[in-house]
This record gives structure tokens, sequence and C-alpha cells, in this order.
């Protein structure tokens, strides 16, 4: 059995996440304001509107605080010649085996928090999936995309 790969993402992708946990945390706020005032319009129970207030303050807790960071430290990945290998996931631990010789294509990217930051994604595609390499410097980000369209092309003429 292959090591467990040892590259990790960008520790900057802490940050994105955590500000990515803040826009949800005011978009569930959003629809909690709504929900608390249709509630008490309607004279439903008051334990509902507890209920709600409760996971309104748990839920952004847990990603703002929380999940990035087990998200970061779970997150690992590794380019080899013949394949590259995913890990990932907090609760439940996923590796994924991508063969070189099923890559079709390679792109990176990068939306506007991800910029600031100088981050991007490596999105590989094979002809049933895609699989991403989230958060990593915009250099590295751009030679992994380059090294593995290379070895990609080495692979296929292989075959």
């Amino acid at each position: 059995m292959l090591a467990s790969p040892h590259k990790r993402i960008s520790n900057k992708a802490l940050t994105v996440w955590r500000i990515s946990g803040v826009i949800k945390a005011f978009i569930g706020w959003s629809v909690t304001a709504v929900a608390l005032f249709l509630l008490h319009i309607f004279d439903a129970p008051s334990w509902i509107s507890v209920i709600l207030i409760v996971l309104a303050v748990i839920f952004p807790c847990l990603h703002i605080l929380v999940f990035p960071v087990l998200r970061w430290r779970s997150w690992r990945y590794e380019v080899r010649e013949e394949e590259i290998e995913l890990e990932e996931g907090i609760f439940i631990k996923t590796r994924t085996l991508v063969p070189m010789v099923r890559v079709q294509h390679v792109d990176t990217r990068q939306g506007p928090i991800l910029r600031r930051y100088k981050l991007a994604s490596v999105v590989v595609h094979t002809a049933a999936t895609s699989h991403e390499i989230p958060a990593l410097e915009e250099t590295e980000a751009e030679e992994l995309r380059f090294f593995i369209s290379k070895l990609a092309r080495v692979a296929e003429e292989d075959v």
C-alpha cells in the first residue's frame, strides 16, 4: 500500500474558508431572521424560535472556527508519475487515486476570494468526473497544472 500523500495545501486556505463561513453565516442569519419574523406573526410556539436561535449561533461558530482547521489538517495530495493521490475528509477520510492515463485536461480555478489571497485551485478532469486540489499558492497551482498535463501526455503516449 502506498504511503499517505504528504503535500499540504496553503495555510491561507484557513482564511479563505473562514471568509466563506462568514458569508454563509450572514445568509443563514438572514433566513433565520425571516423565519423568526414569520413564526412571531403566526404565533408559533416559542421553543421553535429558541431552537432556530441556538442553531444560528452554533453553525456559524463551527463553519468559521472549527471546520476550516479540521479541513486544512485533513487535506493532502501527491502527484506521482503514474497517478495523483488525494486525501481529504473531516469525519470520513477519502483517499482517491487518479491514474495519469485517465487525465483528460487540467484547469486552475480562482474566485474573487482566492484571487485576493493569491491562491488558486487545480482541477483535474477525467472522462467520468473531476477532482480538485483547493487553495494552492498561484505559482504552485500553475506549476502543478503544467506538470500534471505534461505527465498526462506522456502517459497517453505510453498507452
